[in-house]
């Protein structure tokens, strides 16, 4: 093996500036394949920390994912007569019995749950009116499973527990009807409810319609508001493991009845539009270190084609196709090696100077960074490519030249 992988260096330093045009390939193919990878991966994590730290991991609904089978179905299940276009009777919309529910939720490990009571209103003010959804809730509660407290721009969620007819708004919703701290304004909601409400706090997402129609109050005055008594028809509830989500949300739906709705589930078109792009992102990386590949696969051939005479004196030493293939193999590697590791540092600086930029889109107030993930699974991901292309790119000319008759060569046949 020691006499294979010398005459494996010596055939790539007599050829040196071939070698040095492969490594260049591999290392600008590793280089691009982590910039490419770190930022698209960067982004995707991004997005995905947004659309779970912002919305619930899962939501415990009032309504059943299929609709009730009636009385006269299960007492005779096979009857001649269908039953169809049964008018539920009119009840007061909510989840039965929430508190035992609630405490039954309470008691599966690493979650945390809040009620809500949400329901729609009409904001007043100053003559402009505005659509909104209502959310009915306990704050001590909702900063548990909610960041909304963290993006607080000004009062905080607790300032609704000392104000009975307090409302936190979005910054949108308030630089439209220039409201601030302690302005009020009249809410109406469908079932007949009024209420002068005061604004208590302000809040910003950075999402325009989150921040311009989501309202939130104490789930007291929301249950007087939307005329539902003691009742909440959702809950929120956040995991330590997210991924868990919808293993929980079935274990869940399977213990209460109602539906149980995890982010995943709910997020199902997003996610396959990230898997999507994920597979073009690492084709168009991948075939960078394929194009790359070919130099080397140009170089050894060309050894090949030169050192015919030098192989066959080698097979005629007793060396075998095998350990000739190996030699050529050997060089292949050698210069994947090299140049992944001159790749991985200049892939490395090219993750700083894209961590670096700044960006400032059009219309938006804070400068935005370029998300870059630095996990250590992409540098071995490149790795195992330029690699196996390497290897691949080695293999047609190293098979060609275990083939090759030593008694032809030296005859001068070939």
């Amino acid at each position: 093996m020691r006499v294979q992988f010398s005459i494996a260096l010596a055939h790539l330093l007599r050829r040196r500036r071939s070698t040095l045009v492969s490594l260049l390939g591999i290392s600008l193919g590793v280089a691009f394949f982590l910039a490419v990878s770190a930022l698209m991966r960067g982004s995707e994590r991004d997005f995905l920390k947004r659309l779970v730290d912002n919305s619930p991991h899962i939501t415990v609904l009032d309504q059943y994912r299929s609709a009730r089978v009636q009385p006269a179905e299960l007492r005779w299940p096979d009857a001649a007569v269908a039953i169809s276009n049964v008018k539920p009777p009119v009840e007061t919309r909510g989840i039965r019995s929430h508190r035992s529910k609630l405490e039954s939720i309470e008691g599966w490990p690493g979650l945390r749950v809040a009620p809500v009571l949400r329901g729609s209103a009409v904001l007043t003010f100053a003559g402009q009116q505005q659509g909104v959804s209502l959310s009915g809730i306990v704050p001590a509660r909702m900063k548990d499973v909610s960041t909304i407290d963290e993006q607080m721009v000004a009062g905080t969620l607790d300032d609704l527990a000392a104000a009975p007819n307090g409302l936190v708004i979005g910054q949108g919703l308030a630089e439209k009807f220039q409201l601030g701290l302690d302005s009020t304004v009249s809410m109406v909601t469908a079932s007949g409810g009024a209420r002068v409400m005061k604004v208590v706090g302000i809040f910003r997402t950075g999402n325009a319609a989150y921040d311009e129609g989501e309202t939130f109050t104490l789930l007291k005055r929301a249950q007087v508001i939307l005329a539902r008594p003691n009742r909440v028809n959702r809950f929120i509830i956040q995991l330590a493991d997210p991924q868990q989500a919808r293993t929980v949300a079935a274990g869940i739906e399977q213990a209460i009845g109602y539906k149980s709705v995890s982010w995943i589930e709910a997020s199902e078109d997003l996610l396959s539009l990230l898997l999507v792009r994920n597979i073009i992102m690492y084709s168009v990386v991948t075939a960078i270190l394929v194009v790359a590949a070919f130099g080397i696969y140009n170089t050894i051939s060309t050894i090949v084609v030169d050192k015919r005479r030098d192989i066959a004196i080698l097979k005629a030493m007793g060396f075998s196709a095998t350990d000739i293939r190996h030699i050529f193999l050997y060089q292949g590697a050698v210069i994947g090696l090299l140049g992944s590791c001159a790749g991985l540092m200049l892939g490395y600086g090219m993750m700083h100077v894209l961590a670096s930029v700044e960006l400032k889109p059009p219309g938006v107030s804070d400068v935005v960074h370029l998300p870059v993930w630095w996990g250590a699974e992409q540098y071995l991901l490149a790795i195992a490519f330029a690699m196996a292309a390497c290897l691949c790119a080695a293999y047609l000319p190293a098979n060609k030249a275990g083939k090759l008759q030593p008694v032809d060569t030296l005859r001068g046949a070939i």
